[in-house]
């Protein structure tokens, strides 16, 4: 086994604690990666306050970067030494992974949120049995930057007990990570640092893939963007690399949305002081938007961001409320307007093809995601969570050692 220390979560609403755990040996169609820089996002919160059904004790993250330290014996598009990026979990062998649509997998569910184990119920993480069966003590390196490091208990084997991990295929929240050859993608990141190269794997990747792949704003159209978050802001860059005449920010923060004009925003509205659907119609001519993204996860806001598409228009869903959410429509003004409502999942990207060309844009100087992120050492981990639970920060990403 593979010795690493990882911010654990053991119950709905506990803290991050740093502790030592043990990774498997990679199957032949896994990878092991020493984890460099891993961002936080809404959804790991969300995970954590029991909002989104997922089985604790875990460790979680999602948007990992690091190098290639081991490959399976059955892996041939990464090898040890490769700066890889870290994406959501497919199996590689259903009807829709076989055709390319990885963001449809049978198996998404079990793969990325739901399972915290392999699809044949084995764990790839190990640690203290529960709580208690910690002593407080120096760490694997993880104590850089003032963290305490939790170590399992010597005896009786409890410091082996299986914890829920395979998040998102990954569990990037440590300083190693286990993935598999299909979500671990390689890529050319020259002198880009790990911390601007982790968002790319789900925050980036949702909101640019948002836009060109569903969206896809034609010469002139009006794209409305609900929620000026990470997810929001990479849709705003996407946009501005599109033929749309007008990109419209929708937030309650006015940090947020001056940052959105400087990143290519035409106009933004400020929901808490005007109505954003009459605000979008007016900038719009009265036509309304042609496409707008929800992406905020408030039900309010995505009720908005229906009301305010024009004739025939798309809303593209992609704000993650609490599991059993439900939004109320108007069904003869659905009947009318005959608008588009598609949940967008991870972009609806293809990771192989997708990251590598996201990293490209940015070191060609055209998607700034690095306006986005500020760092922190991992055993800050709750200060950084907290950063993101408040809106202070909008992509809050740990440096590990």
């Amino acid at each position: 086994m593979i010795e690493a220390t990882a911010a654990v979560v053991r119950e709905p609403g506990g803290p991050f604690r740093l502790e030592t755990v043990r990774l498997d040996e990679p199957r032949p169609d896994e990878v092991l990666v020493r984890i460099r820089a891993v961002g936080i996002c809404h959804t790991d919160l969300s995970v954590r306050a029991g909002r989104t059904p997922s089985p604790l004790p875990a460790v979680l993250g999602h948007e990992g970067a690091g190098t290639v330290t081991a490959v399976g014996s059955a892996v041939t598009r990464v090898r040890p030494g490769d700066t890889v990026v870290l994406t959501f979990a497919s199996c590689g062998s259903c009807p829709s992974c076989r055709t390319g649509r990885p963001v449809r997998c049978e198996h998404w569910a079990a793969l990325n949120l739901f399972g915290g184990r392999r699809l044949d119920g084995s764990a790839t993480v190990y640690g203290a049995a529960d709580g208690t069966d910690v002593d407080t003590g120096a760490g694997t390196g993880a104590a850089t930057g003032g963290g305490t490091v939790h170590r399992a208990a010597h005896g009786g084997g409890r410091r082996n007990a299986p914890l829920n991990g395979h998040f998102f295929g990954q569990s990037a929240f440590a300083t190693h990570a286990l993935a598999t050859e299909r979500n671990a993608v390689p890529v050319r990141a020259g002198d880009t640092p790990f911390e601007l190269l982790a968002p790319f794997g789900c925050g980036v990747q949702t909101g640019a893939g948002a836009v060109f792949h569903v969206l896809r704003p034609r010469p002139g159209d009006t794209v409305a963007v609900f929620g000026a978050g990470a997810v929001g802001l990479a849709a705003v860059l996407a946009a501005r690399l599109t033929p749309a005449a007008r990109i419209v920010a929708v937030d309650l923060r006015p940090g947020r949305l001056a940052l959105a004009r400087e990143l290519g925003a035409t106009d933004v509205v400020d929901a808490g002081a005007e109505d954003p659907v009459a605000a979008v119609t007016a900038l719009s001519g009265g036509r309304g938007a042609d496409h707008a993204l929800e992406s905020s996860g408030s039900v309010r806001a995505l009720r908005q961001a229906v009301a305010a598409l024009a004739v025939g228009g798309t809303c593209g869903v992609v704000g993650a409320p609490a599991a059993g959410s439900e939004v109320a429509l108007d069904v003869p003004e659905l009947l009318a307007r005959a608008p588009r409502i598609v949940g967008v999942n991870q972009g609806a990207s293809v990771p192989e093809q997708f990251l590598p060309a996201l990293v490209g844009l940015f070191r060609a100087g055209r998607l700034p995601v690095d306006r986005l992120v500020r760092t922190y050492p991992f055993a800050a981990i709750e200060e950084a969570a907290e950063a993101a639970r408040s809106g202070e920060v909008v992509k809050p990403v740990l440096l590990l050692p």
